[in-house]
């Protein structure tokens, strides 16, 4: 009976629900939300556009927009007691942190425990809020400065920076921010937004489901791609060594980072958007090499694109955060502040129907037998 059993280990290519959310067509590299193409919302939309669009099914008007704005910066607030935790928790790695003060909030702000639409929708522009502030604060802390305080004038990547770094970013600099948030708010039943959907399966709150697809997102073979590509581009060094170091890697049968994903088989749409941000960003800092390292890679690895290895959003990432002096060990968390309008509509899209998501696994271990006592009784 068993040997009739089909596996699909990891779930791939298993369909367990309808969404209406973002569509991703991987043998094409294309990406959707709401209808929209990745590339219309890259180039003309803002983050809150987006995030309303995600988290209520339409683009907004102008006066949805200054709404839904005024609600995101109503929540740039935090408990004194999450600065404590900071505080406490100063020498922990930033996801750990962020996780940590997360699952915090909901024990200290009560209006976290209440479930259904609206409670989902008003707990979910708060953490929109409050993710960021925490890593910023925690930034902060860490280095022996106090935590800047949010600036209501600024957007939401525009805040972002200047509370990461206490002076006003350039307008450039806001709007690849911008577009960095844009183009990792949203992307199907992912790792984090999968756990986040079982964890509201159990019928839990909006918290509880934050805090598990921050755990997942933490995870390496997840959110961790853009670091790694980071450390790849240093250990290449110059743009004369990105051949050989493919060679070389290819050689080993080892991957090369940036390169592949579980879904696409053509290139990450997401990838391009970044790409001229490198290079234009590299150019105006003095540091046009890090954008030859990265096309230097992508040349070597062109014979590959034929199996399925091509360049994702990651790829560039990485060094968009260091040309702005962002430690490594904020590429996930920066990830996660963009993530988080798409895990608040998988929660609600999930809440909206919800059922158990209970999966099967398929026993092999030893048949029935005996148990033996050690004591004679």
């Amino acid at each position: 009976m068993t040997e009739d059993v089909k596996i699909n280990r990891g779930l791939k290519g298993i369909y367990f629900e309808r969404s209406g959310i973002s569509h991703i067509d991987g043998s094409k590299g294309e990406l959707s939300y709401r209808g929209y193409s990745i590339h219309d919302l890259a180039t003309k939309a803002t983050f809150e556009e987006v995030a309303y669009l995600l988290i209520f099914g339409e683009l907004p008007n102008t006066e949805e927009l200054a709404v839904f704005d005024v609600r995101l910066k109503a929540a740039r607030y935090l408990p004194q007691e999450i600065y404590t935790i900071i505080e406490a928790t100063k020498s922990g790695h930033p996801m750990d942190v962020l996780r940590t003060a997360t699952s915090a909030l909901a024990a200290l702000e009560l209006q976290s425990l209440q479930v259904g639409e609206e409670a989902f929708i008003e707990n979910g522009i708060r953490l929109t809020s409050q993710l960021p502030m925490i890593i910023a604060a925690h930034e902060a802390l860490r280095n022996g400065r106090t935590p800047v305080t949010p600036d209501p004038s600024l957007s939401h990547a525009a805040n972002w920076l200047w509370m990461l770094k206490g002076t006003l970013p350039s307008a450039d600099a806001a709007r690849l921010a911008d577009i960095d948030f844009i183009l990792h708010a949203e992307h199907g039943s992912n790792a984090s937004s999968f756990a986040a959907r079982v964890t509201i399966g159990t019928e839990a709150n909006l918290h509880g489901a934050v805090v598990t697809a921050l755990a997942t997102l933490a995870g390496p073979a997840h959110g961790g791609a853009a670091e790694d590509v980071m450390k790849m581009v240093m250990d290449i060094g110059t743009p004369d060594k990105a051949a050989e170091y493919v060679k070389t890697k290819r050689a080993a049968r080892e991957p090369v980072t940036g390169f592949g994903h579980r879904v696409y088989r053509a290139e990450d749409p997401r990838a391009r958007h970044m790409r001229e941000g490198v290079r234009k960003l590299g150019a105006e800092m003095g540091a046009p090499e890090w954008y030859e390292i990265l096309q230097g890679v992508v040349d070597a690895m062109k014979p590959y694109a034929r199996h399925g290895l091509n360049v994702n959003v990651d790829f560039y990432s990485g060094v968009v955060y260091q040309l702005h002096g962002i430690p490594m060990d904020l590429y996930v968390p920066i990830f996660a502040i963009g993530r988080m309008p798409g895990w608040i509509i998988q929660c609600l899209e999930q809440q909206r129907g919800n059922i158990l998501i209970r999966p099967l696994t398929l026993y092999n271990g030893p048949e029935m037998r005996p148990f033996k006592t050690l004591i004679t009784r």
